[in-house]
């Protein structure tokens, strides 16, 4: 039985099932990340007159005419592949040339923009010219009596403006409408019994976008676990709410094509990701940080809540967290110049790089590194269930959802008890109610939030014995909302004022 894995071809035996194929092809999704399955699409790409042509420059959409040339472009369909631009002028731009058996001859014919023209480059059918009009004009192009006019361009006409000399088609690809296709699925079912000619989907890889350093951080950190979360889900997109209402910078703009990744900047929906699964204008709330370059049929297949398998290149450069001398050495694989700032005993742990975003850093080959005794790196446990509000404010004003660890600087300490002053305001746009507060007594290395109930809204506090009075930042109970606990609180002993220790989450 032959099945197709994410492209490749494999061949299996009778009654084989999904975990079979996946075990033999060598793919393994993320934990808990769907795989799509799709049957019969192949017939129906025989049946098809759409076609993406896959230029160096982007993709272009095709749509067949019903005439007789169709016959002559499916003939030709696998010599075209590889054709370069031969010229390109305000009229149209031609790729070429190969060999058809197209019949030619030497008359003058009117040509409307978007056309697409089968021609014969010096009137021989051996050096014959795919032709795309870019405007109303009259030429001779050596094409049959009706034109040579074969299909319409209905995708991708900006990429015609960017084609020059050099450029050339690396793909061509029979399109099959989504919504054609009645037997697709995703699963986490292994046990799904598998047929001939199915096709198997893991994963989707998508490439950042150099334009945009700081919104493809984001989009790296909103895939750091390896997988894309998708929290909705409408006929031209998905979208994730991972990062929702965290702030990134606007950087680049265009056409929302099939395939291209984008985060919302102002408004509402401000940090949320979109995948794009149909063409869609450029739009100023959104900047485009990446492009998917393959696997858009899980895209597709995807239903709300479910996980996808993502692979994003260039590799995320994230130090933070990462002892010195583990992270100099990953530099030095990479390429990249590490400078070590402050702290740079045995016991490094990197807690800043400068730049931060991995475009930035591997466009400038250097990286500024500081660090500070592991001794002042704290390892937390955080109470999602229980506290889930007040840890979306936590986890923002530490910056520890997009990083691996964040800065809480101390403001004060008295007794058994810490509180920290975060870095970041942000009380005047995040919620704090009350929740998950404490009952009877706070054990010890509770960490606390100050909610509305108090007029120190937002101090974070860490009590290092338990207490039966007051919550974690000094508080009475019923103005203190519990989000997690210190798992090595003796670290904590000995923290003056004025210092920032840095926390990790595990999970």
């Amino acid at each position: 039985m032959r099945v197709f894995v994410d492209g490749n071809e494999i061949e299996l035996g009778p009654g084989a099932c999904l975990a079979d194929a996946l075990q033999k092809a060598g793919s393994k999704p993320a934990e808990g990340a769907i795989v799509g399955v799709v049957k019969g699409r192949g017939e129906k790409s025989r049946q098809t007159n759409s076609y993406w042509l896959n230029t160096s420059k982007g993709r272009i959409r095709i749509e067949l005419l019903e005439n007789e040339l169709q016959k002559i472009w499916h003939e030709v369909v696998d010599r075209i592949l590889g054709s370069r631009v031969r010229w390109a002028t305000a009229d149209g731009v031609a790729l070429g040339g190969f060999s058809s058996e197209i019949s030619f001859g030497r008359s003058a014919h009117e040509y409307n923009r978007w056309e697409v023209v089968l021609g014969a480059a010096g009137f021989d059918a051996e050096n014959t010219q795919l032709i795309f009009i870019h405007r109303r004009h009259s030429a001779i192009y050596g094409t049959p009596d009706n034109g040579g006019v074969f299909a319409h361009v209905v995708g991708g006409k900006s990429t015609l403006d960017r084609l020059e000399i050099g450029d050339k088609i690396e793909g061509i690809e029979p399109i099959v409408e989504w919504q054609d296709l009645t037997e697709k699925t995703s699963t986490l079912d292994m046990t799904l019994p598998l047929e001939e000619d199915m096709e198997i989907y893991t994963r989707v890889q998508a490439e950042l976008i150099e334009e945009a350093p700081l919104g493809a951080e984001f989009f790296l950190a909103s895939t750091r676990d390896g997988t894309f979360r998708v929290d909705s889900v409408s006929s031209s997109y998905v979208l994730s709410d991972q990062l929702l209402t965290e702030r990134v910078a606007y950087e680049h703009r265009e056409p929302r094509l099939e395939g291209v990744v984008t985060v919302r900047t102002v408004g509402r929906g401000l940090g949320r990701i979109f995948i794009y699964k149909q063409d869609r204008t450029s739009n100023p709330s959104h900047s485009v940080v990446a492009r998917v370059v393959k696997g858009m049929d899980m895209i597709k297949l995807a239903r709300p809540g479910q996980l996808i398998t993502f692979d994003v290149t260039p590799e995320r450069i994230m130090l933070l967290g990462k002892s010195l001398e583990d992270a100099r050495e990953e530099m030095r694989e990479r390429g990249i110049e590490a400078e070590a700032v402050g702290y740079i005993g045995e016991d490094a742990v990197v807690v800043k790089q400068d730049p931060g975003a991995t475009m930035e850093i591997l466009k400038a080959k250097r990286v500024k590194l500081s660090a500070i005794p592991s001794s002042r790196l704290i390892s937390v446990q955080l109470y999602y269930d229980l506290a889930p509000k007040s840890l979306d404010y936590f986890r923002h004003v530490t910056g520890l959802k997009e990083k691996p660890l964040g800065p809480l600087p101390v403001y004060f300490t008295y007794e058994s008890t810490l509180l920290f002053k975060p870095e970041v305001e942000a009380v005047s746009y995040k919620e704090l109610l009350p929740e998950n507060k404490p009952v009877g007594l706070v054990p010890a290395g509770s960490i606390g939030i100050s909610n509305q109930v108090s007029k120190k809204i937002g101090m974070v506090g860490i009590r290092l014995e338990e207490d039966r009075r007051y919550g974690p930042s000094g508080e009475k109970f019923e103005a203190t909302n519990i989000i997690g606990r210190v798992l090595e609180p003796e670290k904590l002993r000995d923290v003056k004022d004025g210092e920032t220790i840095y926390i990790r989450e595990e999970r």
